[in-house]
């Protein structure tokens, strides 16, 4: 556990929707869980489950234990759809072109969507690691609409200059530059050192 006993507690909502790539969704509910100093909320969509089930061994009770508080997705009352609700970061992991577009035209028709049009107005965090390729032209334009409005587009685009050797090292590398986009402590980040004196 990287926290210490004062350290403030984070409330960071993460959600899973129905793009391919779920692994990232619940890779980093597990290191925020390490962190210690984080409370989490999840929101998952009916696509992300099935995404879950289609790409990973862990079982639905598996990926809810790990977070702290737990949603319906269509529960748009929750405390977290409300700007009154003091959160610090929302992470969509991953953000599919449907979540994209409902985000970039403030499309709150379920929670996920309420709620990073929350995290838009009242000026907070919001990192959409998307997942689409190609990318039409509808894609982007929604890409820089979430931009001019202070959201952040991640795809989860994986670096090899740290050599990974296994499949979680690249959603690793990924996952903890995430981390770092909100602004919390941790062990997992491989960090750039400059060029090898190889070369």
């Amino acid at each position: 556990m990287l926290a210490t006993p004062s350290a403030p507690l984070k409330h960071v909502v993460v959600a899973i929707s129905g793009a391919s790539g779920a692994v990232y969704g619940v890779r980093l509910l597990t290191l925020l869980r390490n962190i210690g100093c984080v409370k989490t909320h999840l929101i998952v969509s009916e696509a992300g489950w099935l995404n879950v089930a289609q790409e990973l061994d862990d079982s639905r009770a598996d990926v809810l234990a790990l977070a702290d508080v737990v949603y319906p997705v269509h529960v748009v009352g929750a405390a977290i759809a409300s700007g009154s609700f003091q959160c610090d970061g929302m992470v969509i992991a991953p953000c599919s072109m449907r979540t994209l577009g409902a985000v970039a035209h403030g499309l709150s028709d379920n929670l996920i969507t309420r709620t990073a049009d929350v995290m838009l107005k009242e000026r907070r965090r919001l990192i959409l690691m998307v997942r689409e390729t190609p990318l039409n032209l509808a894609h982007l334009r929604n890409m820089t609409s979430v931009t001019e409005m202070g959201g952040i587009i991640f795809p989860p685009v994986p670096g090899f200059y740290h050599r990974p050797q296994t499949l979680l090292e690249m959603v690793d590398h990924s996952v903890s530059r995430v981390v770092d986009l909100l602004g919390l402590p941790q062990e997992h980040a491989q960090r750039w050192a400059g060029l090898s004196t190889k070369i």
